[in-house]
């Protein structure tokens, strides 16, 4: 397996079911580059999977949607790298076939029944329309899975509280133990990792601090379930996942401490506990 960034995961993961996922042996790092991948895929190389089976596949479903505020189209952040990013490992992790090409949908899409998986990014700002809550309601109750990932502080859970309980007005979001499957089911982990933006990231090896401000210092992962007890909902707050998937090649501290051990880790957990319940 030739390299594509400056790092591969030295990871050995576990196996899971009926042969999930692959055992990938110790890979040496390369050159450190000065940036993110750009250009024709940003950087991450393509791959085929069988023409007779095209369309039973695993495509990683980034989910576009309304926000005020600071800028209009928070949903884009990290996008294309760290969908692109997260599609390889998982590819080359697992004996899951996936997609290589990413895509968006917005929830009111039909598309969007045809896959199992949803990522929504930055929903401190979200604003759902009445349509896109009814939308999602349905994708959830099912058997859709949806993960919520980097947004910061009391301010932001308040505006996504607000939206998802619009969703789901009987339902109530609760904190998941350590010994939930999702920190476990592939990758066992022994915290619940909290995983900073890069340049926060770069400096934490001085100071420490892990939190984009003061009011999150600590990390939470949150499910909602539907009638079944199924999760349904994975809501990661106080952590940023989707840049550790992308700013993989920026830094080597950067990657080992957290894209190695903790986001694509965690991130890998999520996606086949999502698929295998």
């Amino acid at each position: 397996m030739k390299p594509r960034q400056p790092f591969l995961l030295p990871i050995l993961a576990s196996k899971v079911g009926a042969a999930l996922v692959l055992i990938i042996g110790t890979l040496i790092p390369s050159t450190l580059t000065s940036q993110p991948w750009r250009g024709d895929r940003s950087g991450v190389p393509n791959w085929e999977n069988d023409i007779a089976f095209k369309t039973d596949v695993f495509t990683f479903v980034r989910i576009k949607y309304r926000s005020y505020g600071r800028y209009w189209d928070m949903w884009r952040i990290d996008y294309p790298e760290s969908d692109l990013n997260f599609s390889f490992r998982l590819q080359e992790m697992t004996s899951l076939k996936v997609n290589p090409n990413s895509i968006y949908l917005e929830l009111t899409d039909p598309e969007l029944f045809q896959h199992p998986f949803v990522y929504l990014i930055e929903p401190g700002e979200l604003r759902f329309s009445q349509s896109e809550v009814k939308a999602l309601r349905k994708y959830l109750l099912g058997g859709g899975f949806m993960m919520v990932d980097d947004f910061w502080g009391e301010r932001e859970w308040f505006n996504f509280y607000r939206e998802i309980k619009r969703v789901f007005p009987d339902r109530e979001p609760e904190e998941l133990p350590l010994s939930h499957p999702i920190f476990n089911c592939v990758f066992p982990l022994d915290e619940k990792p909290q995983i900073p933006n890069v340049g926060l990231g770069m400096q934490s090896r001085y100071h420490g601090i892990t939190w984009e401000r003061p009011d999150a210092k600590e990390v939470h992962y949150k499910g909602v379930r539907d009638d079944r007890d199924r999760l349904m909902m994975v809501i990661c707050h106080n952590t940023d996942l989707g840049d550790g998937w992308e700013w993989e090649g920026y830094n080597e501290y950067y990657f080992r401490e957290f894209s190695e051990k903790k986001a694509y880790p965690l991130g890998i957990n999520i996606v086949v506990y999502a698929l295998t319940h």
